[in-house]
């Protein structure tokens, strides 16, 4: 099956070598498999607490698996937050189609969990990416890539991080904007609107926040 733009975006930003990658919050798990059939890893990991799912995906991965592949993948039905990424290889972990709030609870968790791991992450947050970006500043990441997708009438950023990037990650993000693209001035229009609308709640932080996107000249 052919990947969605979404999916596809993230699996482009894909480019640095690891020694394993996790597609958490994987649902049906065409992410991962794409990885897997690029060989992307030694070894993919999904990720997802709903137990049918992850069922029903490792019986095609079993199924379909080749020979070479069938010890480069594993299945995890748990929480994202506690996934146990080894200390001694380097790890890429991919966090995309949930919220901004539950979003940076995963991320916060992975960090503090694993101090001694070197991890990169590459998130696609369905909303919230503000707040996101804001707290992978405050866990040290700098930017990768990021790009901004137009899917079924919804926009969403892919932004790759990495602690160990000494470019800064903007909160409102910076090389993605492409200042002659019609669709990213819709989308700029519109977290212009949404940051309006949330004046009404604190009006302090949200002109803080307003004011960022405005001085975007896109």
């Amino acid at each position: 099956m052919a990947l969605s733009k979404r999916l596809s975006a993230i699996a482009s930003m894909v480019t640095t070598e690891y020694d394993e990658i996790w597609d958490c919050c994987c649902d049906h798990g065409f992410l991962g498999i794409e990885l897997l059939k690029q060989n992307k890893a030694p070894k993919i990991h999904f990720v997802d607490i709903v137990p049918e799912l992850m069922q029903s995906l490792r019986n095609m991965l079993e199924r379909f698996s080749t020979d070479s592949q069938r010890t480069a993948w594993q299945v995890h039905c748990q929480d994202v937050a506690r996934i146990d990424p080894s200390p001694n290889k380097r790890h890429l972990v991919i966090i995309a189609g949930v919220g901004g709030d539950l979003l940076v609870q995963f991320l916060s968790q992975i960090v503090l969990r694993n101090p001694h791991c070197q991890i990169d992450f590459v998130v696609c947050p369905v909303h919230h990416s503000y707040k996101v970006r804001s707290h992978m500043q405050t866990l040290n990441m700098g930017l990768v890539d990021e790009q901004i997708v137009c899917e079924n009438k919804r926009f969403y950023e892919v932004i790759a991080v990495s602690p160990l990037s000494s470019e800064p990650l903007s909160r409102i993000g910076n090389k993605m904007w492409q200042l002659n693209s019609k669709e990213h001035k819709a989308y700029l229009q519109q977290l212009r609107a949404h940051y309006g609308r949330m004046l009404n709640q604190d009006a302090e932080y949200y002109q803080g926040v307003l004011d960022e996107y405005k001085a975007l000249d896109c």
